[in-house]
C-alpha cells in the first residue's frame, strides 16, 4: 500500500452511524486510509460510497473471534506498516431505574462500552506500537457526572475514563498517545435509542415500579427529547476534536465538546455533590419548561 504525504492509517469502530460515520467520512476525505468497523454488510456497502480510501471491516467489537479476524484483515492490508490511529467509538446507551434494571442489560452495557474497548485495544496495540500511534476513546459528558436513570450508561463511561487514564500511563514508554473525547449532547441516533430504552424501562418497571419511579422516568424522557431537538450539536464538532487527537503534534489528553460538557466539568470539579444533585434535578425541569 503506497503512502501519501501526511496520510495516516486509522481504524474507527462503530462506524455505521453518527460520530463514527462522520469521522470516517472526514478523515478519508482528507487522504487518510480509514478502516471502518461495522457489524453489517449493508453498512459496509454504504461506507464504500464515501469519498476517499474507506475500507469497511466487519467486526462486532464484543466478539473476540471477529475482532481477531478483523486484526488479520487489517494486518494484511497494512503489510509492513503500522496503524497510526485507533478510535474506539462503538457504544450504546442503556437507561432505566437501577433498582429495577435487569442485570443482563447492565452486563450488556458494560460489555459493549467498556470490555469491548479493551478487547479491540489489546488486539490492535502491536500495530499501533509499530507506528507510535494514537488511541482515542469516545467517552461522554456522562463520564463526568452521573444522572438519574442514566446509571448504566454513566457507569460505563466513568469506567472508560479510568481505562483510558491507565492506558495512557502504561503506553507512555512507546510514545503511544491516548486521548479521551467527552461530548455533550450530540445530534445522533443514540438519543432516539435512549428514548426507546427509557420507554422500555418504564414498561419494565411494573405497576409498583411505575408508582415509585414513573413520574421521574417520564420527566427524563421529556428532557431527553427536548435536548435532542434543541441543544444537541452536530457530529462534525466531535470530528474536529478526534482529528486533533490523531494528527496534532501535542494532542490533549481530554477534549470537552459542547456547552453541556463544560457545564458538567464545572459541576464535577467545583460544586458540592448535594448541591450538584439539586442543580441536575432543577436543570431537567428548566429544560422542559423553557426550551
Amino acid at each position: 500500500m503506497s503512502k501519501k504525504i501526511n496520510e495516516k492509517t486509522i481504524l474507527i469502530t462503530g462506524a455505521s452511524t453518527g460520530i463514527g460515520e462522520a469521522c470516517v467520512a472526514e478523515l478519508a476525505r482528507k487522504g487518510n486510509t480509514v478502516f471502518a468497523g461495522v457489524r453489517k454488510e449493508a453498512d459496509a456497502e454504504k461506507l464504500r460510497e464515501l469519498e476517499g480510501d474507506v475500507r469497511p471491516v466487519l467486526m462486532d467489537v464484543t466478539d473476540e473471534a471477529q475482532v481477531k479476524r478483523a486484526l488479520e484483515e487489517v494486518t494484511r492490508a497494512l503489510g509492513e506498516r503500522g496503524l497510526d490511529g485507533l478510535v474506539n467509538n462503538a457504544g450504546t446507551s442503556v437507561t432505566g431505574a437501577l433498582e429495577r434494571l435487569p442485570l443482563e442489560m447492565f452486563r450488556f452495557q458494560m460489555d459493549l462500552n467498556v470490555t469491548a474497548q479493551l478487547i479491540v485495544t489489546q488486539a490492535f496495540l502491536p500495530l499501533l506500537r509499530r507506528s507510535a500511534g494514537r488511541i482515542v476513546f469516545m467517552s461522554s459528558v456522562s463520564g463526568l457526572v452521573a444522572r438519574p436513570f442514566l446509571g448504566p450508561y454513566c457507569a460505563s463511561k466513568f469506567a472508560l475514563e479510568a481505562l483510558a487514564d491507565s492506558f495512557r500511563a502504561e503506553l507512555r514508554p512507546w510514545s503511544i498517545g491516548v486521548s479521551v473525547v467527552e461530548p455533550g449532547p450530540i445530534r445522533t441516533a443514540i438519543w432516539d435509542k435512549g428514548g426507546q430504552q427509557l420507554n422500555a424501562a418504564l414498561e419494565a418497571l411494573g405497576e409498583d415500579g411505575r408508582e415509585l419511579y414513573g413520574e421521574q422516568v417520564e420527566q427524563t424522557l421529556k428532557m431527553a427529547d427536548t435536548v435532542s431537538k434543541r441543544l444537541a450539536i452536530p457530529p462534525a464538532k466531535v470530528v474536529k476534536r478526534v482529528e486533533h487527537a490523531l494528527m496534532a503534534s501535542r494532542p490533549k489528553t481530554r477534549y470537552r465538546v459542547g456547552a453541556g460538557s463544560t457545564m458538567d466539568f464545572i459541576l464535577k470539579c467545583f460544586i458540592p455533590d448535594r448541591l450538584g444533585d439539586v442543580i441536575i434535578r432543577k436543570s431537567n425541569e428548566w429544560i422542559i419548561k423553557f426550551l
